[in-house]
C-alpha cells in the first residue's frame, strides 16, 4: 500500500463524501439486517397460528362432528391468542388495519383469509424497507463512487500537467503508448481502488459487524457452523482472482500489440500501399489476433471457476445452517424462524466475503498502477523556470563555447560552438545530417540545457530569463512538422489566444499556402487528418510557417522548413519572410544554400563544431566546406534542369 499513500491527499480533499458514504452504508446495512427479522417473525407467527389455532380447531371440529354437536367458534377462540410482532403491529396501526387473527376469525373470516392479510402486511413492510434501503444505496454510490470519479478527474489532470512540465529528454526516454497507458489504464485501475474497493471494504466491515452480532445473539454454535465455509470462499476467490489478474494482464498486453499494429497501419497506410505489403500486414494482424484469442479464452476458462466456487461454498453453508439449526429446533433450543433468518444472513454475507478476494486483487492492481504513475509524478523536469519575474526579449543571442551531450546516449551533439546574433539579424546554419543543427535550435528555446559553455539572451544568462516569456517570444517551425487533427484555421491560430480570421489569412498568404487552402471545399474550416495526412509535405510545412509567424514573435527559428517545397515556391516564401523577419532575430537552418545565402551571418557545422562562419560571398571565396556544398548543389540543379 506504500504507493497508494500518495492518494491520501485526495481522500482528505473529499473526506466529507467518505463520511457521508459510510453513514449511508450503516443505514443500508441496518435495514438489510432487519429484513430477515421480519422473515423470522412471519415464519414463527404462521407456525404459532398453525399449532395454536389451525390444528386444534380442525381437531375440535372433527370431535364435535363425531359427537353430533355444533362447533362453537367463539368458545374455541376464547383462550387462543397469537402474538403479533411489534413491526407488524405499528405498521398495521399506521394503516388502520386490524391484524388480530383471532378477532378476524371471530368476525367471520376464515383462518386462511386472516393469514393472507398478515402475509400481505409483512410483504408490504418488506417492500418498504427494501425501497428505503435502495434509496440509501443510491446515496452511497453517489458519495463514494462519485468521489472516485472526482479523484480520477483530479489525477488525470495532475498527470497531464506533469506531462507538460517535463522536458523533451523525458519524451525521448519514454514511448507515447506507455505515457497514454499511465493516464488511462493505470488511472482507471486506481479509480477502482478508490471507488468499488473502498465502498465494498466499508460495506463488508459494517455488514459483518451487524450480521455476526445478530447471529451470535441468537445462537453462537449455529453462527460458527454457518460462517465456517465463507473464509474458504474468500481464499478460493482470491486464488482465482490472482490467476485472472495475470491472464488479464496478458490479454491487455496482447490487445496493446493489436492496437499498435492498427495505429501504425493507419498512420503508415501510404508506405504500406506503396510497397504492396497489404498481405503481409493482414497476416501479421491475423497472427496477433490468434494470440489474443488464445489468451482471451484462457482468461474465460479461469473466470468460469468464479461463480461455481461461490455457489458451492454458499450451498455448503446453507446446508450446515439447515442441518444444525434443524437439530436445534427439534431439540427445542431454537425456533423455526431462526433457521430462515440464518439462511438469509448467510446469503447476505456471500458477496461481501467473495468480494474480499476481488477487492484484494483491485488493491494489488491499484498499487502497481499508482507506483507507475508516481514514477512520472515524482520526476522533476530537467529544465525549470528559475526567474518568475517578467522578461522582455529583444532578440540578442550569444553562444559562448557551448557544448551539448545527450545524457542517455552520451553522444556529443555540439562542441565549443560560439557566435553572436544582434537583434534584427539573421543567422543561417548549414551542415550535413547529424551535424547538430536542430540541437542548436532547441538550445535557443531552452528545450535542452547546454552541457558546457553559456548561452545569453539580451546579455543575460539563459537560465536567468523567464522561461515562459522566452518561449512566447519565439516562433519556431520544427524540422518534423506536426499538425493537430483540427481545422486548418485552428492549426494556424494555435499560438493565438483568440482566432482572428484576417490575421490567419495574412499569415497563410505570407507562407504562400492561402491559394491551396481556399481550393479545399471547406477552405480554412477543412479538418485535417492525423498529423495532417490529407495534405502534401509542402502544404504541411507552409501551414507550420504560417503558425509560427502569425503571433509576430521577436525571434524566428526555421528548422529546414522548406525542404518539401519546390525552388519557385521557396523563392516566394523567402521573399515574404524577408518582410516578416525585418527587425526580428531569425535563425534559418537548411540544407539548401539558396535558402540561406541572404543571411547576415552563416555558420557551417560539421560533427557538432563550427568549421566556417561568415557571409555568403566570403565563404565562397574561402573555398572551404561551404564552397564544396555550393558546388554540389549547383551540379544537382543543372542535372535536374537537363
Amino acid at each position: 500500500m506504500k504507493a497508494l499513500k500518495s492518494l491520501n491527499i485526495y481522500l482528505w480533499k473529499y473526506k466529507w463524501r467518505i463520511f457521508l458514504g459510510l453513514f449511508f452504508i450503516v443505514l443500508t446495512n441496518l435495514l438489510a439486517v432487519y429484513t430477515p427479522v421480519l422473515i423470522r417473525d412471519g415464519v414463527n407467527m404462521l407456525k404459532e397460528a398453525r399449532d395454536k389455532i389451525y390444528v386444534p380447531m380442525e381437531e375440535a371440529k372433527q370431535l364435535a362432528e363425531n359427537e353430533g354437536q355444533a362447533f362453537d367458534l367463539d368458545s374455541f377462540l376464547q383462550d387462543k391468542t397469537i402474538s403479533i410482532p411489534e413491526s407488524v403491529a405499528w405498521f398495521s396501526e399506521l394503516l388502520g388495519i386490524d391484524v388480530g387473527i383471532t378477532q378476524n376469525i371471530a368476525n367471520g373470516d376464515d383462518l386462511s383469509q386472516a393469514l393472507i392479510l398478515l402475509a400481505f402486511l409483512l410483504a408490504m413492510i418488506y417492500i418498504c424497507i427494501y425501497f428505503i434501503k435502495g434509496v440509501f444505496l443510491f446515496f452511497t454510490r453517489q458519495t463514494i463512487i462519485v468521489m472516485s470519479r472526482l479523484i480520477e478527474f483530479d489525477l488525470k489532470n495532475a498527470i497531464y500537467d506533469q506531462y507538460q512540465r517535463l522536458n523533451l529528454g523525458f519524451y525521448k526516454r519514454n514511448n507515447t503508448g506507455d505515457l497514454m497507458n499511465r493516464i488511462s489504464e493505470d488511472v482507471s485501475k486506481v479509480r477502482m481502488y478508490l471507488g468499488p474497493a473502498v465502498m465494498y471494504t466499508l460495506n463488508l466491515s459494517v455488514l459483518i459487524i451487524l450480521v455476526v452480532y445478530e447471529m451470535v445473539s441468537i445462537d453462537l454454535e449455529l453462527t460458527l457452523y454457518s460462517l465456517l465455509p465463507l473464509p474458504f470462499m474468500s481464499l478460493g476467490v482470491y486464488y482465482v482472482s490472482s490467476i485472472i489478474n495475470k491472464r488479464s494482464d496478458a490479454v491487455q498486453f496482447q490487445q496493446s500489440k493489436l492496437s499498435t499494429i492498427v495505429q501504425e497501419t493507419m498512420s503508415g497506410i501510404r508506405v504500406l500501399k506503396a510497397y504492396h505489403r497489404e498481405e503481409y500486414s493482414r497476416n501479421n494482424f491475423q497472427s496477433e489476433s490468434d494470440a489474443y484469442k488464445v489468451r482471451a479464452l484462457d482468461l474465460v476458462k479461469i473466470e468460469a471457476l468464479f461463480m461455481p466456487i461461490i455457489v458451492l461454498l454458499v450451498g455448503l453453508s446453507t446446508i450446515l445452517t439447515i442441518y444444525i439449526g434443524g437439530l436445534k429446533v427439534i431439540g427445542g433450543a431454537l425456533d423455526l424462524g431462526a433457521i430462515f433468518q440464518f439462511v438469509f444472513y448467510v446469503n447476505m454475507l456471500t458477496w461481501p466475503f467473495a468480494s474480499v478476494g476481488w477487492v484484494t486483487s483491485l488493491v494489488q492492481k491499484a498499487e502497481a498502477s499508482q507506483a507507475r504513475i508516481n514514477e512520472f509524478l515524482d520526476e522533476e523536469p530537467d529544465i525549470r523556470n528559475e526567474h518568475e519575474g517578467p522578461s522582455e526579449i529583444k532578440g540578442e543571442i550569444v553562444f559562448d563555447r557551448v557544448g551539448f551531450t545527450y545524457p542517455d546516449s552520451e553522444i556529443a551533439a555540439l562542441k565549443d560552438v560560439s557566435f553572436k546574433i544582434q537583434p534584427g539579424e539573421t543567422l543561417a546554419v548549414i551542415g550535413r545530417t547529424g551535424s547538430g543543427k536542430t540541437t542548436l535550435a532547441n538550445l535557443i528555446s531552452r528545450q535542452f540545457e547546454a552541457s558546457s559553455g553559456e548561452i545569453r539572451v539580451d546579455g543575460r544568462p539563459l537560465k536567468s530569463v523567464n522561461l515562459y516569456d522566452l518561449r512566447a517570444a519565439i516562433g519556431a517551425v520544427p524540422q518534423e512538422v506536426f499538425l493537430f487533427s483540427e481545422s486548418i484555421k485552428n492549426n494556424i491560430a494555435f499560438g493565438l489566444d483568440e482566432i482572428d480570421q484576417e490575421r490567419i489569412e495574412t499569415a497563410a498568404k505570407m507562407a504562400d499556402v492561402h491559394a491551396n487552402i481556399i481550393d479545399f471545399p471547406q477552405g480554412y474550416d477543412t479538418l485535417l487528418g492525423e498529423r495532417g495526412i490529407n495534405l502534401s509535405g509542402g502544404q504541411k510545412q507552409r501551414i507550420s510557417i504560417a503558425r509560427a509567424i502569425i503571433k509576430n514573435p521577436n525571434i524566428l527559428i526555421f528548422d529546414d522548413c522548406l525542404s518539401a517545397v519546390d525552388t519557385a515556391t521557396e523563392e516566394v516564401i523567402l521573399n515574404n519572410l524577408k518582410v516578416i523577419m525585418k527587425g526580428k532575430t531569425s535563425v534559418i537552418i537548411s540544407h539548401r544554400i539558396s535558402s540561406i545565402k541572404h543571411a547576415d551571418k552563416i555558420i557551417v557545422l560539421d560533427q557538432g563544431q563550427v568549421v566556417e562562419s561568415g557571409k555568403h560571398e566570403d565563404l565562397l571565396d574561402s573555398k572551404g566546406a561551404y564552397f564544396e556544398l555550393y558546388q554540389k548543389q549547383l551540379l544537382e540543379e543543372e542535372k535536374e534542369s537537363v
